[in-house]
């Protein structure tokens, strides 16, 4: 078993943190907030912006798990943590590997294109260049680090499509725009998987596009969950040319390492959150 670092402890934090204490991990998780309680898990309350303040920790880790959303998708907020943050931490576990939370915002195309760990980044929005930005930024400290790259994470607590299908949403129908997702059960087992590969010694490539199977326009997404809701089915709107995020995920590299998903389409992992 390791020693596990997560910088972190947001929804997708904690209930990693509690997957890998479960499977006998010593986990130690550094969050900003009020601490919370559970057994295995080590919470320290530290700032990363305060580099006096993490300077000043005695924490032994084996492998580092970056998981901090900025507070609002402003440029300032984006800068304090995947800057002023990032460095700070950096400067203080780049002595082992990293395995650093990303989004597919970093991909810039707008038609519709498949896109995968290969794919040309060019995001047009500056909260995602500084997103890209961290990403080289941590693989310039550690070159064995991996860049986990997730589509729009749902599930308990995460229902923004479902408030989205109850409001009678319009929706663009022709031509497609596409979406995808991974619920966050997956979320949390493809870290738990990678984790474990590496530690068998497994050699991971640096990034891994991370979503489920079924890239579907929205259009379909919001007609079916209208259906299963009992609610007004959505509203056609004209073509929006200003799209900036409209493409289609390939998780193969993931499912070639030999990664199974508990949820493979939105049909599967909604209809658990419906019932």
């Amino acid at each position: 078993m390791a020693n596990i670092l997560l910088i972190g402890g947001g929804q997708l934090g904690f209930s990693l943190a509690q997957t890998l204490a479960q499977s006998g991990h010593q986990v130690t998780v550094i969050k900003r907030t009020k601490i919370t309680d559970y057994p295995g898990i080590n919470f320290i309350a530290a700032d990363i912006s305060d580099d006096q303040m993490l300077a000043s920790l005695s924490i032994t880790a084996d492998a580092v798990f970056f998981i901090i959303a900025a507070d609002s998708r402003t440029e300032a907020d984006y800068r304090k943590v995947y800057q002023a943050g990032l460095c700070n931490v950096l400067e203080k576990f780049s002595y082992c590997p990293w395995f650093f939370v990303s989004s597919t915002s970093v991909y810039g195309q707008d038609q519709g294109e498949w896109v995968d760990e290969n794919s040309v980044t060019q995001p047009k929005a500056i909260t995602s260049q500084l997103l890209l930005q961290a990403e080289h930024q941590v693989l310039a400290a550690r070159s064995d680090s991996v860049i986990v790259r997730f589509a729009g994470i749902y599930g308990p607590g995460r229902e923004y499509l479902l408030r989205l299908a109850r409001s009678v949403p319009y929706i663009q129908q022709t031509p497609p725009y596409y979406t995808n997702r991974i619920h966050q059960a997956d979320a949390v087992a493809v870290l738990a998987f990678l984790l474990k590969q590496r530690l068998q010694g497994v050699d991971l490539d640096n990034c891994y596009l991370a979503c489920d199977n079924d890239q579907a326009p929205l259009w379909d997404v919001m007609q079916w969950l209208s259906t299963r809701l009992g609610c007004t089915p959505p509203l056609a709107k004209p073509f929006d040319a200003s799209t900036t995020q409209n493409k289609r995920c390939l998780n193969t590299r993931l499912t070639a390492l030999g990664f199974e998903f508990i949820y493979p389409s939105y049909q599967t992992g909604y209809l658990e959150l419906l019932s």
